[in-house]
Formats: C-alpha cells, sequence, structure tokens
C-alpha cells in the first residue's frame, strides 16, 4: 500500500470487468457449434468464463466432438470477435471508465490482466483513454493462464510492486481465483455467473460510486466482505 493509503496498483480484468464482451464470445461459441451441427448450452458457456482460451479451446474440442486443435478454435473464436469489434459496438460496465479515470487521476498504477489476446486489446484499447494501463497483459503472453495466479503475478512484476498492495477487479470466480493466489486482494463485480465472498475477496454489486480511497480501503480489511 503507498503512503497515502491508496493501492499500489490496482489491476483489471477486461471482457465482464471493464467491457460486456462476453456475450460476444458466447455468440461465437453458438455459431461454431452450429456450422459444426455440434451441441453447445448456455451452462457450457458460463463454464469457460473467465478461462485461459486454450484450455477453452480443448474443452471446447472435446465437449463439440470437433475435428480441430483447440489453437483452431481459438483462432475461429478471437476472428469472430475482432470482427464483432470492429462495427464499435462497446457496452462499458458501469463505473469501470469513471473508477479508471479517478485511479489515474490519483497516480496509482495500473494494469490489464486479461486472457484476451493482444488483436483482441488492441483493438479495444483506442476506445480507452490514451495510455490508461501501465502494463498489459494478455493470454496469448503468459504460459498458464487464469485461474493460474502467473498472470497477476507477471504484472505486478512488470509494475515493480507486491501483489500483497494490489487490488485486482474481477468479475468471475476463474479470475477471482487467479489474482487471490498471487495474493492481490480482490475485488469481484459479478456479472454473467455468480461470485462469492471469501477471504481475500469483497463482492459489489456495481463499481459505480467507487472512488481510489474505497479500493485502498480493501487492503486493510481482512476476512469475506459482500
Amino acid at each position: 500500500m503507498r503512503p497515502d493509503g491508496l493501492p499500489a496498483a490496482v489491476l483489471w480484468d477486461l471482457d465482464g470487468t471493464i467491457v460486456d464482451t462476453e456475450p460476444i464470445w458466447i455468440a461465437a461459441e453458438f455459431d461454431l457449434a452450429e456450422r459444426h451441427g455440434a451441441t453447445w448450452t448456455d451452462a457450457d458457456a458460463e463454464r469457460l468464463i473467465g478461462h485461459d482460451l486454450l484450455e477453452s479451446g480443448q474443452f471446447i474440442k472435446e465437449r463439440m466432438a470437433l475435428d480441430l486443435e483447440p489453437e483452431e478454435i481459438v483462432e475461429d473464436l478471437v476472428a469472430a470477435v475482432l470482427r464483432h469489434l470492429a462495427s464499435g459496438d462497446l457496452e462499458w460496465r458501469p463505473g469501470a471508465l469513471e473508477l479508471l479515470a479517478a485511479l489515474r487521476s490519483s497516480g496509482v498504477l495500473l494494469g490489464l490482466v486479461t486472457m484476451s489476446y493482444r488483436s483482441i486489446v488492441d483493438r479495444l484499447l483506442p476506445h480507452l483513454p490514451e495510455d490508461v494501463f501501465d502494463v498489459v497483459m494478455t493470454g496469448d503472453e503468459v504460459s498458464a493462464g487464469k485461474p493460474d495466479p502467473e498472470p497477476y503475478l507477471a504484472a505486478a512484476r512488470a509494475l515493480g510492486v507486491d501483489p500483497r498492495d494490489c487490488v485486482a477487479v474481477e468479475d468471475s470466480p476463474t479470475g477471482a481465483r487467479s489474482a487471490q493466489a498471487a495474493g492481490c486482494h480482490v475485488l469481484a463485480v459479478p456479472h454473467h455467473v455468480p461470485v462469492g465472498a471469501e477471504d481475500n475477496r469483497t463482492v459489489r454489486t456495481s463499481l459505480v460510486g467507487l472512488t481510489p480511497q474505497d479500493l485502498g480501503h480493501l487492503l486493510r480489511i481482512e476476512g469475506p466482505r459482500a
């Protein structure tokens, strides 16, 4: 924690946390299933939220019984998401952009820790305030994705901060487990899937109205908060 009581850094998930891209991914999965005459359900889609893309590709391959490699499945899904993003039709999560701006104004270091690939992140970053993130860690830049702690550990290391002095903002149990395993306090704002309160995890229904000082307070509390 900084001397002024603010987090050393705030590490943000992207999909479902800053921008609501999860429905785009899910639509791409259903389209893939339809093109191959396979079965896919809402429960299947929800199971993959927040996960490493190659692990998701392996699950899809087995669940849909596809004659495709996980890498090919991921390429198909990423291409579909990029086509949608090209339209510029983005839905921001309530309060996310405002909190990002307030943290930047307070001089708090900001990191993006996402399982989306760099090609998708590069398409989204121009829609955010310029140079808002000091570090960007994508799913194709780590050897182990969420729920492994590596993405958050790598982001904290790149920022030169202790993960225990960081708050991670997440929307899924998978992402929350990744950040907690790295030592971060997690601020979870569930969207498409539920996230329960646990030690070192605070659950809120929205980011609206939160301040940098509120996030600093999270590092000084113990036990689960809902």
